[in-house]
């Protein structure tokens, strides 16, 4: 314990002296850094996916797309930089002759708030781990990361953390900028946590482990923020006239949303809402079929299938609910994940709060509801989420307002007609959602806007005009938006 905590001393030490620098490296210098750092993850070519493919057990496609999507974040960062606005200046200039009482010149703007600690996930070795949103934002911002790595591709982590520490001694940047800790144990983390040199803690997984971070943050002496983004269930809403019109195309939609990845993702559509009719019958019919054909593959790791595997046991046995279906293809490993479909009444899932737990893998629930007021009922009984979704007609939409708000109110994503895997890396995508979903709502973890859990508004009065901050001198020199004297302006 005393060589771990010494190790973690070293790092922290290293990180605060960092920021003392890094915080002040300009927009346009820190843009060079994340490009310079996706250019060396793209330099490590196959062998990076490779490493990935053996140690997560993804398939080579799909860790090449994330392996684009990671080096695109850093690249949306970089213009974030380059472009400045994102700091959002404010400038009050003073009114010395205001009666009764004069106005003094005030400036604000967002700072940088210190070292952040950023856990890698275990589903996504690249865009949400090493270098995956929350370091690329947390630099973007100018603070220092330390990244704790995942042990479930700690190769692989190893390999993206060299990328980004190359880029670090290119440009010329303070040592202490990144860091990478390694270790299984659970001790490392909470050292990183606890340590009163950090200042902000980024996390990806599952609900008890970003809920012990935010637990352990709250408890020091100086608490920090815990953007943990937890996972959930994703309830999709089937409205009548949609499933009378469609019922068999959109089970084939969901069948394969469903078990995409096999359901290894945190916004895989684990609950199913919809009023048991005929048409319901036959949405179960097809969805059944489409998924008894789709063959079980290998989990990320043995401890993800043992906790798929415990908790679809759990869902499955509890009173009232009932197999659809599960996949006929015989497995050929042991860690392959046989993806399941189960239903219950909504009288029973309205009692039963083990049914609204996330079951992370293929599994989903489908809630056989009475009618519309059982539905909105059930929907009113949900804990937050980062999306919903709306399957529906125009009329549909416009005759159940009371349904949309009620979705709207507990998630970060609302979807009409779509499915709610896949997150668009945009300015205009929300990934968070009310707790248990993520510990604030208030902010995302994917798209430019992520930068925000990082920084704090910070004013200046009657400052100096030459000592202000560059985003903040009268003239503008770097050609940023700003709100001057309530107008916004260049």
């Amino acid at each position: 314990m005393e060589n771990l905590q010494q190790h973690i001393d070293s790092v922290m030490q290293k990180a605060s002296e960092a920021f003392k620098i890094y915080r002040k490296v300009s927009g346009k210098d820190k843009a060079v850094f994340l490009r310079t750092i996706a250019q060396n993850i793209l330099d490590l070519g196959d062998s990076l996916i490779q490493t990935a493919h053996q140690e997560t057990n993804i398939p080579e496609a799909r860790l090449i797309g994330e392996h684009t999507r990671t080096c695109f974040q850093l690249e949306t960062n970089a213009r974030l930089l380059e472009e400045g606005s994102w700091v959002e200046a404010r400038i009050d200039t003073a009114l010395p002759e205001r009666a009764p009482m004069p106005r003094p010149d005030i400036r604000k703007m967002l700072i940088p708030i210190g070292p952040v600690v950023v856990f890698g996930a275990s589903n996504f070795p690249f865009a949400y781990s090493t270098a995956g949103g929350d370091t690329a934002s947390a630099l973007a911002a100018g603070c220092p990361v330390v990244v704790k790595g995942h042990p479930a591709h700690a190769k692989t982590s190893e390999m993206v953390a060299e990328a980004v520490l190359k880029a670090v001694s290119t440009c010329g940047l303070p040592d202490g900028t990144f860091a990478h800790v390694a270790g299984h144990s659970f001790e490392v983390g909470r050292a990183l946590v606890l340590h009163p040199i950090a200042k902000a803690v980024g996390f990806t997984g599952s609900l008890n482990g970003g809920k012990a971070l935010f637990d352990l943050a709250n408890q020091r002496p100086e608490p920090i923020p815990v953007f943990s983004e937890m996972g959930s269930i994703n309830p999709v809403v089937l409205m009548p006239e949609k499933l009378k019109a469609e019922a068999s195309q959109v089970a084939l939609t969901y069948a394969n949303s469903i078990t995409l990845g096999m359901g290894q993702f945190c916004t895989n559509p684990g609950l199913i809402l919809a009023i048991d009719n005929p048409d319901l019958d036959t949405f179960i019919e097809t969805l059944s079929k489409a998924v008894e054909q789709v063959a079980p593959a290998a989990m990320l790791n043995a401890g993800i299938y043992q906790n798929f595997e415990g908790k679809r046991t759990v869902a499955l046995s509890q009173e009232g609910v009932k197999t659809e279906v599960e996949s006929l293809v015989e497995k050929t490993g042991i860690i392959q994940a046989i993806p399941t479909i189960a239903s219950v009444s909504s009288s029973i899932f309205l009692e039963n709060p083990t049914l609204h737990q996330e079951v992370f893998g293929p599994y989903s629930l489908i809630v056989k509801c009475t009618d519309l007021d059982n539905l909105l009922q059930v929907i009113q009984h949900l804990e937050g989420q980062l999306t919903s979704t709306l399957m529906a007609t125009e009329e549909e939409l416009q005759d159940n307002p009371e349904i949309v708000e009620t979705l709207r109110n507990i998630c970060g994503r609302l979807i009409f007609n779509g499915v709610p895997t896949g997150v668009e890396v945009c300015y205009a995508m929300q990934h968070g959602g009310p707790f248990p979903a993520t510990t604030d709502a208030r902010f995302g973890a994917v798209g430019p806007d992520a930068i925000k859990r990082w920084v704090r508004p910070a004013s200046f009065q009657n400052f100096p005009e030459k000592l202000l901050p560059a985003e903040l001198q009268s003239q503008n020199p770097l050609n940023i938006w700003r709100i001057v004297n309530d107008e916004w302006t260049r």
